[in-house]
């Protein structure tokens, strides 16, 4: 017979194995047989379950509305890998929210796609997280779209936690929510953050009050962790980073520009320069309105 759905709710509550539970419920529904009888796997996972349950600070259920706003020209980076740790949060609800009321694949900087889950319209008035991701260009008509700078506005007034990614911290500043708190961003454009009435921090992950924002593309994963640990507890962050097997080494200590050869690494700020006008412009824009 098939594994039983109590079964199947019993793995569910091992907390920082959230996604493998979803998968083996998929797999249940398509008639996956797991066994004719629970048998040790199960026994396993019911004892798994007991210890993690008894483990000292881990807190494994809760029930977070997580928005996290979809716009063309996204840098897919900056909203996946926070996701992928947004979603093992057992009981949290994680909507990937766009302005376009049919759903519509949005598609990234580099033409990756992604299928939104709930229009703006729709979404819960109050949020445990609101989050925008940053990009380039993509950024600049993200500023200047008044529909979603509103809706930024008003949901981040209300939510518990203001999140962000790269440049997603200027879109942050554009709809005013960064006002007298310390940030970060994309090295690239990490001084502009004074024009949005923040002061720039040279940091991974800034946490100021209810803001949490984080450097470039990469950063997201360390922000993403960061900010489990305030919601949960390190314990869970930390099971979750296992889960994960988030342990970089990288091949290149490259990775900001005071470590990388000045030869490479002022064209490459430079390669930023119309990007970082079109930003000055989108702000002054909408200060002018």
């Amino acid at each position: 017979m098939n594994t039983s759905r109590r079964q199947l709710l019993a793995l569910a509550g091992i907390a920082p194995f959230a996604t493998l539970a979803a998968a083996m419920q998929r797999a249940q529904a398509e008639g996956y047989r797991f066994g004719e009888t629970p048998g040790e796997a199960w026994d396993i996972a019911a004892k798994a379950h007991e210890d993690l349950m008894a483990y000292p600070g881990l807190v494994m259920h809760g029930a977070e509305e997580i928005a996290m706003v979809c716009y063309e020209g996204m840098t897919m980076l900056d909203l996946v890998g926070p996701q992928y740790f947004f979603a093992s949060m057992m009981g949290a609800r994680v909507h990937l929210v766009s302005a376009d009321p049919e759903l519509r694949p949005v598609q990234g900087d580099t033409g990756f796609a992604i299928v939104p889950t709930l229009a703006m319209a729709d979404c819960p008035g109050v949020l445990d997280i609101l989050f925008v991701p940053g990009g380039t260009m993509g950024t600049v008509r993200a500023m200047e779209d008044d529909g979603l700078i509103d809706f930024i506005a008003d949901r981040g007034s209300r939510a518990k936690h203001l999140t962000s990614v790269c440049t997603g911290s200027l879109i942050l500043g554009q709809a005013g929510l960064l006002d007298g708190k310390r940030a970060t961003s994309h090295w690239a454009t990490r001084h502009l953050l004074p024009e949005f009435g923040a002061t720039p921090v040279n940091a991974r992950v800034v946490q100021d009050g209810n803001v949490t924002t984080g450097a470039g593309v990469s950063a997201g994963l360390d922000f993403a962790l960061a900010l489990l640990a305030q919601i949960r507890g390190r314990p869970y962050a930390e099971a979750i980073q296992l889960q994960a097997e988030y342990a970089p080494e990288p091949p290149f200590d490259a990775g900001s520009p005071d470590k990388i050869d000045p030869a490479l690494g002022e064209p490459m700020h430079g390669m930023f320069a119309a990007a970082l006008h079109a930003m000055r412009e989108a702000a002054a824009n909408r200060k002018q309105r």
